[in-house]
C-alpha cells in the first residue's frame, strides 16, 4: 500500500490543538518539527561551536513547526485527509490570536518501502527506565546488561519507545505495579506500555484505540514478547457509552499515554474505572498544560501522588 504524506504546518502553540484534533481523527502518530527546536539547540551549545554555517541558520530558524502524518492513500485515507481538513479549518477560526499559525496542508505520496525504510534505519536497541532494553525485531543484541528485552515494531502505530511520553510512562510504571496488578491501557498504540506492565507482573486485562490497525499491532507486539495484554477494544470511551460500559471497573492501575484535552476529559471516566486506592498513569501533557491536567484530576478525586517531567513534557501518577 502507499501512504500519503501529509504535512500540517503551525507554530510552537499549535502543537498540541493540532495533536489533539488528529487523536480525535484517530491519528496518534506523527513526525515532529518545531522550528523553536532548531533555535534552542543552536543557544545551549552555541560554546561548543567555532563556527555555524549561517545559511543553514537561515534555512532552519525560516522553517514553519510542522506535524507530518501517514494516511493510507485510498478512499479511506482520503475521508480521513478530508475530516482532518474540516477540523483545521474550524481549529482556524477559533484562533483569533493567530496563535496556531496557519493550519494549513501539503501532501505527497510515500511508497511503503520508503516509508518503512524512512524510520526503521533510525531504529536501534536503547535502554529505557531502570529495567527495559527496547529494540526493534530485527536488530540483535550480544550484551542486554541484565535488562529486559522488550521487542516493539510500531509499524504505523505510535509508540517505539523513544518518546518522552512513553519513557516518562514507563518508568511510572516500574515504581507502581505489583504482581497480578489488574490494568487498562487507554490509546495503546503500539501495545508498548501495556506489555511493559505485563512483563512487570501486571495483569493487563485491556487495551484500548481508537485504531484498528493499533489493536492489531499490539496484539502481535505482545505475541513476539510472550506476554498477554487482554482484549483488544476499538473506539473513543468519551463518547461511547457502551464501549464505556464494556471497560469493567475496578482495576489497579489505568495508564494513559494522550494529550492532555482528553485525559482532562476522562478523568471522571478514570476515577469510575479504578478501584479504591487504585492508580493513574497519565502523560502526553506539555508541560506548559500541566498545571490544568493536574487541576482536573484533582477536582474529580485523585490525589496527585507525582509529576515526572523531561524537558517539555509531563506525566502524572495520581491515586484515587
Amino acid at each position: 500500500m502507499d501512504w500519503k504524506e501529509v504535512t500540517i504546518y503551525t507554530t510552537t502553540a499549535g502543537i498540541e490543538p493540532v495533536a489533539a484534533l488528529l487523536e480525535a481523527g484517530g491519528v496518534e502518530g506523527y513526525v515532529l518539527e518545531d522550528a523553536a527546536d532548531f533555535e534552542e539547540f543552536l543557544k545551549d551549545t552555541e560554546i561548543y561551536w567555532d563556527y555555524v554555517d549561517e545559511d543553514l541558520v537561515r534555512e532552519k530558524t525560516a522553517q514553519e513547526t510542522c506535524l507530518k502524518i501517514y494516511l493510507s492513500d485510498d478512499a479511506a485515507g482520503a475521508k480521513q485527509f478530508a475530516d482532518i481538513r474540516a477540523a483545521l479549518e474550524g481549529l482556524k477560526a477559533r484562533d483569533a490570536q493567530n496563535a496556531w499559525g496557519r493550519l494549513t496542508t501539503e501532501t505527497a505520496v510515500t511508497r511503503q518501502e520508503d516509508w518503512e525504510w524512512g524510520w526503521k534505519q533510525y531504529f536501534k536497541p536503547f535502554p529505557v527506565g531502570r529495567s527495559f532494553l527496547i529494540k526493534p525485531s530485527w536488530e540483535t543484541v550480544d550484551d542486554a546488561k541484565g535488562r529486559r528485552i522488550l521487542e516493539i515494531d510500531p509499524a504505523s502505530s505510535f509508540g517505539t519507545g523513544s518518546h518522552d511520553t512513553t519513557q516518562l510512562c514507563m518508568a511510572a510504571l516500574e515504581d507502581m505495579v505489583r504482581q497480578g496488578d489488574t490494568l487498562l491501557d487507554m490509546g495503546t498504540g503500539s501495545g508498548i506500555l501495556a506489555i511493559a506492565a505485563a512483563m512487570l507482573g501486571a495483569d493487563v486485562r485491556a487495551v484500548v484505540d481508537i485504531d484498528e490497525n493499533c489493536l492489531k499491532t499490539a496484539q502481535e507486539n505482545a505475541e513476539k514478547n510472550h506476554v498477554s495484554i487482554g482484549r483488544g477494544l476499538c473506539g473513543d470511551a468519551l463518547r461511547d457509552p457502551k464501549l464505556a460500559e464494556t471497560l469493567g471497573q475496578g482495576y489497579d492501575i489505568i495508564v494513559a499515554n494522550i494529550v492532555a484535552d482528553v485525559i482532562i476529559g476522562m478523568a471522571p471516566m478514570f476515577m469510575d474505572k479504578l478501584a479504591q486506592g487504585g492508580t493513574l498513569i497519565c502523560s502526553g501533557i506539555l508541560n506548559e498544560r500541566a498545571d490544568e491536567v493536574r487541576a482536573a484530576l484533582e477536582q474529580n478525586g485523585f490525589a496527585v501522588q507525582s509529576h515526572a517531567k523531561s524537558d517539555d513534557w509531563s506525566a502524572f501518577t495520581a491515586r484515587k
